[in-house]
């Protein structure tokens, strides 16, 4: 096969030069797209802190903000739900942390079905049990026992708690204080991990979501659309949710909590992304292979992201992540690659602080990015539908494949109640 020939007589590959070009021109624009992200990170709000006795300008409770708008409302009940099926191992650590906090008031924890000893576990603590009734059409299993949870809680304040969570005391009276300013507020935990493998693959994942959505506190929210949240932790006003029915609204997600936060910020309610790292920490996976599994699943949002902007995340993440660090392994690594690698060890430097741990694991984490990339564009194209046992059929409003609009839609979908009355107020 002969090789074509250039105007100048010499031979040549158009084709693969224009591809070359193109190639070296998307990745340009992911990585100003990153470097932007990156950059919002100087500016962020505090991190929640415990707040000082007797309240005041700590961040507790007696700072708290009440329905009118104006402080001076008194410290507020909190009710604690723990959704929970088959989490005998996992749940005895949260609940004691969780009991040890003096702002708590009550602590529900719903039964969603388990086959093992979760329910006796939360009795012998002296915690609240709801036995979860069956799972009904439509609902996938932690939006029903949250739903179920919320009913029966009576505080002003609800929180709820994974049972992987490991609260500190005063975690409960900063998230009261910080919903002052917010709506519904989603707290940032720091993560444990057992070994240098599953670490430094759970920092891969954990830094493609900020060249996806940047780093969480940021003073300004993002478009309702762009809406993050990690649902390990939530705090809102239990009849603002009530009214909003948040979770029916969500009953059919996999990814429920952004869902939940995306849905409620169309309405007009202010969502907070707050770091919580020093009064929270999160055992979420037991080994390398889980994360792979269950964390990968989940990251790529596909069933709360329209498709166009699925496919923009995945650019940014295989171009600005991915392809530098197959390029530095290739030893043909371009100017702009080793810009990329650089922000890349800058913000591995930033992401030392949500390990509880921190090890050569999270030093490493960048020679996973194309691993971590092969992973989210896996879980995007063949997405699970199976959690704890269930199987959970493909709705679609759900699916983007089967309906691509109304997918699109589907968290701000039905009822839209009018923002708090706190929003109102002001």
């Amino acid at each position: 096969m002969r090789a074509r020939t250039t105007k100048n007589g010499r031979a040549g590959r158009p084709r693969a030069g224009t591809a070359a070009r193109v190639l070296a021109a998307a990745q340009a624009v992911a990585a100003v797209v990153v470097l932007v992200r990156l950059a919002r990170g100087r500016r962020r709000l505090p991190p929640l802190t415990a707040p000082l006795p007797g309240g005041g300008e700590g961040g507790g409770p007696a700072a708290w903000i009440g329905w009118g708008g104006s402080p001076g409302g008194g410290s507020p009940d909190i009710s604690v739900v723990i959704p929970a099926r088959d989490e005998e191992r996992r749940l005895g650590p949260c609940l004691r942390g969780v009991l040890a906090d003096p702002a708590v008031t009550e602590v529900i924890v719903v039964d969603d079905e388990s086959s093992d000893g979760t329910a006796r576990l939360a009795a012998a603590h002296g915690t609240t049990v709801v036995r979860g009734r069956p799972l009904p059409d439509g609902w996938v299993g932690k939006q029903w026992a949250l739903h179920q949870g919320l009913r029966e809680a009576r505080g002003e304040i609800v929180v709820t708690l994974d049972a992987d969570t490991r609260p500190r005391p005063g975690l409960f009276g900063a998230l009261a204080g910080a919903l002052g300013d917010h709506d519904l507020v989603s707290a940032g935990p720091r993560f444990v991990c057992g070994g240098l493998a599953e670490q430094a693959l759970h920092a891969s994942f954990l830094a493609t979501l900020v060249y996806r959505f940047g780093p969480i506190g940021l003073p300004a929210p993002p478009p309702p659309h762009r809406v993050v949240a990690n649902g390990q932790c939530l705090a809102f006003r239990r009849e603002a949710m009530r009214r909003a029915d948040g979770f029916a609204r969500v009953r059919g997600h996999m990814t429920d909590d952004v869902a939940l936060a995306r849905a409620l910020a169309a309405d007009g309610w202010r969502v907070g992304f707050l770091d919580a790292g020093a009064l929270l920490e999160v055992d979420m996976h037991e080994s390398a292979a889980e994360v792979w599994r269950e964390w990968g699943r989940s990251l790529p949002l596909r069933d709360v992201t329209r498709p166009a902007w699925q496919a923009a995340d995945l650019a940014v993440v295989w171009l600005a992540a991915a392809l530098p660090a197959l390029r530095l392994a290739a030893g043909r690594p371009t100017r702009l690659d080793l810009t990329l690698l650089a922000a890349r060890v800058l913000l591995t430097t930033a992401l030392r602080r949500s390990y509880a741990r921190p090890g050569l694991g999270v030093a490493l984490s960048f020679l996973l990015d194309p691993a971590t990339a092969v992973r989210l564009t896996q879980a995007t194209l063949r997405p699970v539908r199976t959690w704890r046992s269930r199987t959970y059929r493909t709705d679609p409003v759900t699916d983007p494949a089967a309906a691509p609009a109304a997918f699109a839609d589907a968290v701000t979908c039905g009822a839209r109640p009018a923002p708090p009355d706190r929003n109102a107020a002001r």
